[in-house]
């Protein structure tokens, strides 16, 4: 049973408002400044990102569904051609936008923030190498293309609607109070998230995409774990 309901479209805020919240918090009760915090970004995403699941499990059994039905996952139905590619266009689109974001913003290319890989405690890096690129792909496409695009019945606003909110979470990851990182970090990924709704509108096909969007994000966990065993990485 495919899942419908216009209230789903009313997640998409969510993870935005939890992270900034998160971080707002944890300042306050550690005594620190937000740009102190900022390296434990990677530790809170996968948190969040269970937490995300949860509420996607909870959300489809009310629905007397299940996730696989809110993403409109198939069995069978992606070639391993498709998933290759999509990879590729993952990779190399969500590199180009970082780039020409850093340029926009900074006026420098290549830039990239520093504290995305900065260090954390060994163990935690170590478990964040499998946790957070799985996590991550089963909560945002679950949420951006299962509650967003799988929802909204304008196919221009199926696409862009989701896709807003898909890169605007990423300002808050971290959250630093700075006009020009958030607007960085938005840039950063906005082609990329408009990229992933319009293919997923078109294929209904999530495999691809999560499959893609797993590898970039092991490629970010993999230089946390070096950043955090070899100093001044």
């Amino acid at each position: 049973m495919k899942i419908k309901s216009r209230y789903l479209p009313y997640l998409l805020p969510l993870r935005s408002i939890v992270f900034l919240l998160i971080f707002m918090v944890g300042a306050f009760v550690t005594d620190k400044e937000m740009d102190e915090i900022s390296n434990w970004w990677s530790v809170v995403a996968s948190a969040v990102n269970i937490v995300t699941i949860l509420i996607l499990l909870f959300v489809t059994k009310k629905q007397e569904s299940n996730y696989w039905e809110l993403v409109n996952y198939k069995k069978g139905k992606t070639k391993g051609k498709q998933i290759v590619s999509m990879s590729i266009v993952i990779i190399f689109v969500g590199m180009i936008g970082m780039y020409l974001a850093g340029y926009i913003c900074y006026g420098v290319i290549p830039y990239a923030a520093p504290m995305m890989i900065a260090p954390i405690s060994l163990w935690l890096a170590v478990i964040n190498i499998v946790v957070l690129p799985i996590s991550t792909a089963f909560a945002e496409e679950g949420l951006y293309l299962g509650c967003g695009t799988n929802q909204i019945k304008n196919k221009y606003m199926a696409v862009i609607i989701p896709a807003l909110f898909f890169a605007l979470q990423h300002s808050f990851i971290p959250t630093l109070f700075d006009v020009k990182y958030i607007v960085y970090r938005f840039l950063s990924f906005l082609p990329l998230t408009l990229i992933l709704c319009w293919y997923y509108y078109k294929k209904r096909n999530p495999l691809p995409i999560m499959v893609g969007h797993t590898i970039i994000d092991l490629a970010t966990v993999v230089q946390i774990f070096v950043s955090s065993v070899i100093s001044g990485f």
